[in-house]
């Protein structure tokens, strides 16, 4: 009887225990993120604060459900305060608003968006881009242009009797007709429509156009007297010609000819007036050569010398705003982290206001109340709404769009180091497995960022183009690596890889994989790596220059030929005087020798190839090129093409079929009891 008592606790015991081993696998597999979560998650996209500094309207993108017609991702209007109350919906899907903004005097928010009546639909009728506006206190919105074609960036003068905005030529009578007869050719590169600055007068509604010289604007601001426009612009709406090409204006809003205001090379990006009209603060490329409009420079108004502020600084520069006449205020990305700085605007000397924390993408600076409002995201959350002062140290988070989140097991995450090629510190942002062990040796994912001057943040790392935390989820550590040629360490840096591509930037990576191995993180035999654009190029690269080395290649959107990319690319010139050096032309063989097909040969390495269908940036033929060569030389490889998809896919069932095949692609090559 004892006996059997005994034999019957402890089969209780066991099917407890199993019980317990069986829950807990079943919890954790709940507690992980999935493909499904990353395309169900929602994000900010951009922030405005209002005049008085206590109020923070934004954009917030809100993704498509499986019931949904496909198409990209809805965005909504909201609204909260610096204090943290419950945010306010101020619109609502179908739609896609953007751009929204704080009339001077607060009363009204404004923004861009497409309203089309169920009528003009079934007539045909063309949706155009239209400034709408919605009182501050909430109700239905109203339209504010009537324009022929859509407006694609706008601004309000300061005094609030005016707005300034951008819009393209619209299609003519003639072109309408022709394209009815099927006379719709088009001559490449000629048949553009060109970017036009004009004004909207407020009190009438009434719109004219600024000035009729062949320019197209793609970035403007007012001065403080609202009278005069200072805008960056370029002789044709080209990208290539937008990307390297422009030049910085200042018109009157009354009558003239726009006026070069200075002499500047190469990119452009934000700018900014001091509160007395005497200066333009803006953040430019200091040559031809410079892959980042990354330097602080500020020129007086009327035209004299520039100052360059920002020489031998190992950062980034992404934004710039006055908080007086005396002082900017800057937002960098410093290595893998971003730095709020003040700066003096006749010496240059930098100060720190918030360094590390969340990682801001984006500011609206109220230099009256010394308040700002910022996109961030951070390690476990993707992007919020957040506020802080310029005399503060921090920043505080306002908004909480995906609660869910809380009950997921978040990946542990780090920035780590290593030498690179020449004994170069580099760095890079490591994801752990999600149920890791020490002692253990893991596959290795590498997510390798494109550009290649872009760069891996210690923030959220997730999206649906790079599923970190799905991979991390599915037991592989992944290396974000920031290789020479990446943002966020200076001109210097960023310039390293020029005429080397492939060279020893690749070798920093290659780097990198061996001090993981070497720690005893990785098993060196499943290592594979995967990318976008120039990310995608470097997977390709891995997979036959580097083959012995990866075990499982993913190429998105990834250059194969380089000498081919040339012809087909929209940005010819900018990857060939911002990352060459040279034109394909002139280094034919070094271009040949840097491409993936030169070394196809050496191809080993299973590679999921991936495309949009409308990709302009690196047109299908690169992945189509790969997939061939690879197929007739027997490696393991698919291709997959995504209709309608340009540089990056857009649309939720493809990210979400992307995701999954990623997923399967690496569990299949680098997992134990896989193929290999």
């Amino acid at each position: 009887m004892t006996r059997l008592k005994f034999q019957s606790l402890r089969w209780l015991f066991l099917t407890a225990l199993l019980f317990c081993v069986f829950s807990s696998a079943l919890q954790a597999k709940d507690n992980k993120l999935t493909p499904e979560m990353i395309v169900n998650m929602k994000h900010v996209t951009q922030v405005a604060i209002d005049p008085s500094g206590q109020k923070i309207a934004f954009v917030l993108n809100v993704p498509r459900t499986e019931e949904d017609k496909y198409g990209k991702s809805y965005s909504e209007i909201w609204l909260t305060t610096v204090d943290g109350k419950k945010p306010k919906q101020y619109t609502s899907k179908p739609g896609r608003p953007s751009s929204v903004s704080w009339s001077p005097d607060g009363k009204w928010i404004t923004f861009l968006s497409k309203k089309t009546k169920e009528k003009d639909k079934k007539n045909g009728k063309t949706e155009h881009t239209q400034i709408y506006k919605i009182a501050a206190t909430g109700g239905e919105s109203s339209t504010l242009t009537k324009h022929n074609s859509s407006i694609s960036r706008y601004h309000w003068s300061p005094d609030g009797k005016s707005i300034a905005f951008v819009a393209a030529d619209p299609e003519t009578k003639e072109e309408k007709e022709a394209q009815k007869a099927g006379r719709d050719w088009k001559v490449y590169d000629e048949n553009y429509k060109h970017l036009r600055l004009w004004i909207l007068d407020i009190a009438s509604g009434k719109t004219r156009q600024l000035f009729e010289e062949d320019l197209s604007v793609w970035n403007f601001v007012w001065t403080p007297d609202s009278k005069q426009i200072i805008f960056q612009a370029a002789e044709t709406p080209l990208i290539d010609d937008s990307y390297v090409f422009q030049k910085i204006y200042t018109t009157p809003i009354s009558a003239g000819t726009p006026e070069v205001l200075c002499n500047t090379k190469g990119k452009l990006g934000s700018m900014a007036v001091s509160p007395d009209g005497k200066k333009l603060a803006f953040l430019g490329a200091i040559s031809l050569n410079d892959p980042l409009a990354q330097s602080l420079f500020t020129v007086p108004i009327d035209g004299e010398i520039v100052r360059f502020l920002s020489q031998n600084v190992a950062s980034s520069g992404t934004w710039v705003d006055w908080i007086n006449n005396k002082t900017l205020a800057l937002l960098s990305v410093k290595g893998t982290q971003t730095v709020l700085s003040k700066v003096n605007a006749e010496n240059g000397k930098m100060t720190d206001i918030i360094a590390g924390g969340p990682i801001m993408q984006s500011i609206d600076l109220n230099s009256k109340t010394g308040r700002f409002a910022a996109v961030a995201h951070a390690h476990r959350h993707p992007r919020e709404v957040f506020s802080g002062k310029i005399a503060g140290d921090k920043i505080k988070r306002l908004t909480n769009h995906n609660p869910w989140m809380k009950s997921k097991r978040i990946a542990r995450q780090e920035v780590t180091e290593w030498l690179g090629a020449d004994g170069w510190r580099i760095e890079g942002v490591l994801t752990y497995p999600l149920y890791y062990k020490a002692g253990q040796k893991y596959p290795l994912v590498l997510q390798i960022h494109g550009g290649p001057e872009g760069v891996s943040l210690n923030g959220w790392t997730t999206s649906a183009g790079y599923p970190v935390q799905v991979l991390a989820g599915e037991g592989y550590f992944v290396l974000q690596p920031n290789y020479r040629g990446s943002g966020g360490r200076g001109v210097d840096f960023s310039k390293a890889d020029h005429d080397d591509l492939g060279g020893k930037e690749f070798e920093d990576v290659l780097a990198g994989v061996d001090t993981l191995i070497e720690r005893g993180f990785v098993d060196g035999e499943r290592v594979g790596t995967g990318g976008w654009s120039y990310g995608g190029y470097f997977s390709a690269w891995a997979a036959t220059r580097h083959s012995e080395r990866f075990k499982a290649s993913v190429v998105a959107a990834g250059i194969s030929n380089w000498i081919s990319f040339a012809g087909t690319t929209d940005i010819p010139h900018e990857m060939s005087l911002v990352h060459w050096n040279s034109y394909w032309h002139t280094e034919r063989d070094l271009h040949w020798e840097r491409s993936p097909q030169y070394y196809i040969e050496k191809a080993d390495t299973p590679t999921l190839v991936i495309h949009g269908m409308s990709d302009t940036r690196v047109h299908p033929e690169q992945g189509i090129q790969l997939y061939t060569a690879l197929k007739i030389k027997r490696v393991p490889t698919k291709l997959v093409l995504y209709p309608r998809q340009p540089h990056g896919l857009v649309e939720r069932a493809h990210q979400l079929d992307y995701m999954k095949r990623v997923v399967e692609w690496f569990n299949k090559y680098l997992k134990v009891g896989g193929t290999n």
